[in-house]
């Protein structure tokens, strides 16, 4: 089969040559026609060398590289995709472990699948493309997983309709693309359970990035008060109560999660000791000097684009700053930062002025990250988007 060519400027091969899946679309030169969005592509040199082929998309990111050999993109091969994802985990000790049965299955970028997001809650998958071209196979991965996991899997959600940036004029509708389910299933996560519903949930229902985080947390509670702000399901407040913590307040502004927050808190070992409010987080912490050992902040996105790069780390230092004003001497913070256009030294340098602003004695504990189910390719530094700081406040 006969894919459109796209040819690069001279000297705009060299990305591409170092694995990186990314194509900008400055850096192309001329197309021996006209893509659609989600259609796939061969990506040349200026030389009309091979360099890789993906899915074009119009934007400013024009091609992600699904590979950098000439092959037949047909149900085999991504089949083979999910294979080796799904090897991965076994090696990771996911598979079919007692303890744990939530995790991510595919990481876009980190497994070689740009604009591919496949979570696994027990005995159902949870499929989230960000690109049309992955949207259009999407059969082929749910056929796939089927394959793999055999009757372990009941049921395969396609939840594109929120993560789909679509210039094309297509319906996307989210829905079951293999079995089904009643929208929602109690999960297990280090022995903490949890209720996940991807129907109507945020992302593909959990925030399973924050795994290894959320157990290191568990170290630091027992008989502590904690405050868990921007909390959306808990998953950091049932840890902490299944730690031993003295008292646990959980915080979001929407009603929504602090309604599954409840719901999770009362799946714990100790729901008496734990309380949620729906309200703003810097409302919250007014006048809550000297009352919590724990605080953990941990804001969705506030930076999405390097347009507002600025405004997003002026946000962090006010966040943080104010959580460390109202922390008792000698507590911990735990701070992240999910924004892929702060990397780690912007997020550090943010936290460091956030403590001069505090005028407070602090000292860092632990360096953090995604845990190994969202990996990164060295390739990819760009896959690696959460940051976070373990903090000691004297």
């Amino acid at each position: 089969m006969s894919y459109i060519k796209l040819y690069l400027a001279p000297g705009k091969e060299h990305s591409l040559q170092r694995q990186h899946p990314w194509v900008f679309s400055g850096a192309i030169r001329k197309a021996d026609g006209e893509p659609e969005e989600g259609e796939i592509v061969e990506v040349y040199s200026s030389k009309r060398e091979f360099l890789g082929m993906g899915h074009f998309a119009p934007g400013s990111i024009a091609v992600r590289i699904f590979s950098f050999e000439q092959v037949e993109p047909d149900y085999a091969f991504w089949k083979s995709k999910v294979e080796k994802a799904y090897a991965y985990r076994q090696r990771l000790g996911l598979i079919e472990n007692p303890h744990t049965d939530v995790y991510r299955l595919v990481y876009a970028e980190g497994d070689g699948v740009p604009g591919l997001i496949v979570d696994v809650y027990k005995d159902t998958a949870v499929v989230q493309t960000h690109s049309v071209g992955m949207y259009l196979i999407r059969e082929h991965i749910a056929r796939a997983l089927q394959e793999i996991y055999g009757k372990r899997l009941k049921a395969v959600y396609d939840k594109s309709a929120e993560s789909l940036p679509l210039k094309r004029p297509i319906e996307v509708e989210n829905g079951y693309l293999y079995g089904a389910s009643s929208g929602g299933v109690v999960v297990t996560e280090n022995e903490n359970q949890f209720f996940v519903d991807w129907e109507s949930g945020q992302k593909t229902g959990f925030f399973i990035d924050q795994r290894e985080n959320r157990e290191l947390l568990a170290r630091y509670v027992k008989g502590k008060s904690v405050l868990n702000t921007f909390c959306y399901t808990g998953g950091f407040s049932v840890y902490a109560l299944n730690a031993g913590a003295k008292e646990v307040h959980s915080v979001d502004v929407s009603k929504k999660a602090i309604e599954l927050t409840v719901k999770n808190g009362e799946l714990s070992q100790a729901p008496e000791r734990h309380e949620a409010f729906a309200v703003d987080t810097f409302d919250f912490l007014k006048g809550k000097e000297d009352i919590y050992d724990v605080i953990i902040l941990d804001p969705p996105a506030f930076a999405k684009s390097q347009k507002v790069r600025h405004n997003a780390l002026m946000g962090y230092k006010r966040l943080n700053a104010e959580a460390m004003k109202k922390i008792k001497p000698g507590g911990i913070l735990f701070t992240f930062s999910c924004s892929q256009v702060v990397d780690r030294y912007l997020f550090n340098s943010t936290v460091m002025a956030a403590a001069i602003d505090a005028g407070r004695n602090i000292k860092i504990m632990h360096q953090l990250s995604q845990p190994a189910d969202h990996p990164v390719s060295i390739f990819h530094p760009e896959g690696e988007y959460l940051k976070g700081l373990v903090l000691f406040v004297e």
